[in-house]
């Protein structure tokens, strides 16, 4: 079931069967996905990509591409359109979904795709229309030749014979059995049970929503689907939709927990389980939220195992420990996941495993079904990616005593984590104004990335390499925990 929460009105808007309307929605995300199914069987083998926000028309993605026999690629909304332009270039988008709000964000991806590929065929262009947003988008779309939605699925075959999946399209990052491992697997530490009501605040673009967006059907499970996150439609589909589940950042997190009061319904009317991850979180955030009666998971992973492969599995015993005590054990990123065959914490010279003493900082690695196969056209990076038999990671971290792992990295006092730049100087650049330089690395950045790539902080020095020139990203790391962590700024 899929029901959709607008932030503006706080208006749930559920799948119709009328035909009367134009934002219609067809009697389910199954039917839906199989009119959609039918009409991309045509693109088998291809990538067809989604550029949307937490909508249904996203979630049927999930299901209708891959049963086409096609290859789902959730894109980044916040992204810039270069980098989107370069994303679609580089999987050859044979099709492209759009959510009516970013379709000028996508229109102009297209224009550069165009103008840099050597040979250009412009993709099936579908717009995702929403009666909620401001209809010129959907309009001029349509007039520039995109197909809606809701009427590209009415000419699909309910009935379409779909297949599952023979083996693993190539050159994809991720594959099927790790999705479906990781899937249930994120359903059975959590606890899921059949009919979970789902509030998606973590996106569906971001490891395929943590891979929620498969085990919801497999849980038999309710998408309340947001639009936009504020902490007010939160507590609002707590309390009218009775939320059980939902997934967050830290910082999103730290929202809810500060909202002011006429944003917020306390007490709750039940307990919400919460998973947290993407930044270590703060002790503070997680002793406040489980105070407001949110119980919460802390979870830990990437994207190239699936989105959370380790999580800090919660011990009765911990629940006699002062509440200091217990934020900080469930600060640690914890045990791995049930689908994930190995996890450990590495010298990254020797490959030989850390010491479980809490304090021996080495690289956490992952070997399994549930890592990905690779990176897509990159055999480079995946050389150093897979090095000696394992992922590497890239991200540091201490083993305890009772096998737990905590990650050690550059803290955000607001985000919990923050990008850091380490510029090395040409020969002969005036140093004598280190502020300047920096001021120029940062007007650089906001120019060419998206906001939130845009470095916290900037250290200039030699950047450390190994004897073949490989940058040792875990020295780099080090520099970072020296520094301490960013604080919020008082403007």
């Amino acid at each position: 079931m899929v029901k959709e929460l607008h932030s503006i009105d706080t208006v749930v808007v559920s799948r119709k069967s009328s035909t009367s309307a134009p934002y219609q929605r067809l009697p389910s995300p199954r039917i839906s996905s199989l009119h959609l199914a039918s009409n991309l069987s045509t693109l088998a083998g291809n990538t067809v990509a989604v550029i949307a926000p937490n909508v249904p028309a996203l979630y049927e993605a999930h299901f209708g591409i891959p049963m086409a026999g096609a290859v789902l690629n959730a894109v980044n909304i916040r992204l810039n359109a270069s980098t989107i332009a370069f994303m679609l270039g580089h999987c050859s988008a044979a099709a492209v979904m759009v959510d009516q709000e970013f379709f000028y964000l996508a229109e102009e991806a297209l224009k550069i795709w165009s103008e840099k590929a050597k040979t250009f065929s412009p993709p099936l262009l579908i717009v995702i229309g929403d009666e909620n947003c401001d209809p010129k988008a959907l309009i001029y779309a349509v007039s520039k030749g995109a197909i809606e939605y809701e009427d590209f699925l009415q000419s699909g075959d309910p009935e379409y014979a779909w297949k599952p999946p023979e083996d693993d399209p190539k050159g994809v990052v991720l594959h099927h059995r790790g999705a479906y491992l990781m899937s249930l697997s994120g359903a059975l530490i959590w606890g899921m049970t059949d009919g979970a009501v789902y509030l998606w605040t973590v996106p569906m673009f971001h490891c395929n929503g943590w891979c929620y967006t498969w085990a919801l059907a497999a849980r038999c499970g309710t998408n309340i689907c947001l639009r936009k996150v504020t902490a007010k439609a939160v507590y609002e589909a707590i309390a009218k939709y009775k939320v059980t589940h939902f997934c967050a950042a830290p910082v999103v997190l730290n929202t809810i927990l500060n909202a002011p009061p006429e944003d917020t319904i306390l007490p709750l009317p039940h307990v919400v389980r919460v998973s947290t991850g993407g930044a270590p979180p703060p002790p503070s955030v997680l002793s406040g939220m489980s105070e407001r009666g949110f119980g919460v998971t802390h979870v830990y992973g990437l994207s190239e195992v699936y989105g959370p492969a380790v999580y800090c599995s919660w011990k009765p015993e911990w629940e006699s420990l002062p509440p200091e005590t217990q934020a900080r054990l469930h600060a640690r990123q914890g045990v791995r996941y049930i689908g994930l065959e190995y996890l450990d914490v590495v010298n990254a010279k020797t490959m030989q495993p850390v010491p479980a003493d809490g304090k021996t900082v080495g690289e956490v690695v992952m070997r399994g079904n549930a890592v990905m196969k690779g990176y897509l056209k990159n055999p480079k990076a995946n050389e150093e990616a897979f090095a000696n038999g394992w992922f590497h990671s890239g991200d540091l971290a201490v083993k305890h005593q009772d096998g737990y792992i905590e990650i050690k990295a550059r803290a955000d006092k607001k985000w919990g984590e923050s990008p850091c730049a380490f510029v090395t100087l040409k020969p002969g650049v005036d140093k004598s104004n280190e502020q300047r330089m920096i001021e120029d690395v940062l007007k650089f950045s906001r120019a060419k990335m998206p906001a939130y790539w845009v470095p916290k902080s900037v250290v200039f020095g030699a950047l450390p390499k190994t004897a073949t020139g490989k940058i040792q990203k875990h020295l780099l790391r080090a520099k970072a925990k020296e520094m301490g962590p960013v604080k919020i700024s008082k403007l």
